[in-house]
């Protein structure tokens, strides 16, 4: 069958999509990745066959136009209306609707400069199944105008997924005549455009697949979720020679992602601090921390060593703790191993991942704003001394890897593709 795979131009969030384009190509199927013209190098980096779809746009250009004090307070917590994921009180109908007005205005300019291109290409290549990340609504937009079967591939957790769910229980308290729907309104416009009618479909696709253990994820109940095994995937890497041997102290991580200092000024932790409250003990730590960030820095432990970038998946196998930002795909890639996680949260999902980590026992989490040196100290020296921490975090390893792999995710792919599919194999 035929694959298309759309996104915006986000490098983190493609990288959450390439192992499964590779599956249903070692599984014999065509497969073509769609994005902004900008966006080719990074995918055909990664051996795909890209799609240059509309033109050049920067996807955090408008941060360059909004109130700082504004960006701030997004950054502290989920934006509407996917607040509700974290505070299921909000989920009133003025809440959710006029969140979902905002939410379509943002949606409207990361998407326009797609569609146009990717309908036209859909047309010609004739998809069968459409793969789209939760923000590049092109893709279930391009797949209703060829009659394909389409899903959302998740990056998290299901935020999106969950407040529609709310929005539409709320919508059908009301009387018709007093109720609006700002996404049926936006994404039906282009359904009747290319010759289709709006189905709930273009909004949270025919099926969602999930790369996270049940454990971690918030589902919509109305929706059906097919789940897999996160495969981590960064881009080109090398393994340093000093990672070629195990360690021989207790080795420490920590990384607060590539996102604090690719897009914002910062980390959201004081990493001056937090290294020396950990200067005093038998670790190895090894900390990846930028080279702006780096520059900061007064001093450097005798027990750090400092890196700006090491592959997760080679580094977590030989750790004892990991600290991290509660990023999905960092999360995700430390639970392949017995591992304890001591997850800073500060915004989007991370608050939520990082309190279910907690609650299943496989580590500690903190906010940013409680993440002193002190506290992180305490947290760490309880990760490594308080055996049950280990054991949870073995169990939620043997969660994940009892998920099926990309490649035995094809299959059911395949099943659902023929299912939902208007359109003649």
């Amino acid at each position: 069958m035929r694959v298309l795979f759309a996104t915006n131009p986000h490098k983190s969030i493609f990288q959450y999509m390439a192992p499964l384009t590779w599956a249903l190509r070692t599984a014999g199927h065509e497969v073509r990745f769609a994005s902004q013209p900008a966006f080719t190098p990074t995918l055909t980096q990664a051996g795909l066959t890209a799609v240059p779809v509309g033109r050049r746009q920067n996807p955090f250009r408008m941060l360059d136009f909004v109130d700082p004090e504004v960006i701030a307070a997004s950054r502290v917590g989920l934006p509407t209306p996917w607040d509700v994921t974290q505070d299921p009180e909000r989920a009133t109908w003025d809440h959710l609707r006029d969140g979902y007005e905002l939410a379509v205005g943002s949606l409207r300019e990361d998407n326009f400069p797609m569609i146009a291109d990717l309908v036209e290409f859909a047309r010609q290549w004739r998809p069968d199944l459409v793969l789209w990340e939760p923000f590049a609504y092109a893709g279930a937009i391009a797949a209703t105008a060829v009659g394909a079967a389409h899903a959302r591939l998740l990056f998290g957790i299901d935020v999106f997924g969950v407040a529609r769910g709310h929005f539409l229980r709320r919508r059908a308290e009301r009387p018709a005549e007093r109720c609006t729907d700002p996404m049926a309104d936006w994404l039906g416009g282009y359904a009747r455009k290319y010759g289709g009618e709006f189905s709930e479909a273009m909004v949270s696709g025919h099926f969602t697949v999930d790369q996270f253990p049940r454990s971690l994820q918030v589902e919509a109940p109305e929706l059906d979720y097919v789940r897999c095994q996160f495969i981590p995937y960064g881009g080109p890497a090398t393994v340093p020679k000093w990672l070629w041997q195990a360690p021989e102290k207790p080795r420490v991580a920590l990384t607060m992602g590539l996102t604090a200092t690719d897009v914002y000024d910062s980390y959201t932790v004081n990493t001056q601090e937090v290294l020396d409250a950990l200067a005093d003990l038998d670790i190895e730590l090894v900390a990846t921390i930028a080279d702006a960030e780096k520059a900061r820095l007064r001093r450097v432990p005798d027990n750090a060593r400092l890196v700006p970038y090491v592959p997760i998946h080679h580094l977590a196998p030989t750790c004892s703790a990991f600290i991290h930002h509660a990023g999905a795909a960092t999360l995700a890639t430390v639970a392949r191993h017995p591992v304890p996680h001591l997850s800073l949260h500060y915004h989007w999902d991370q608050p939520i991942l990082a309190r279910k980590l907690t609650a299943h026992g496989a580590g500690l989490d903190l906010h940013t704003s409680r993440a002193t040196g002190q506290a992180v100290r305490t947290a760490v020296q309880r990760l490594l001394t308080e055996p049950q921490f280990t054991a949870r975090a073995a169990a939620l390893r043997d969660e994940t890897l009892a998920l099926p792999t990309p490649n035995q995710l094809v299959p059911r792919l395949e099943e659902l593709t023929a299912r939902h599919r208007a359109t003649p194999a």
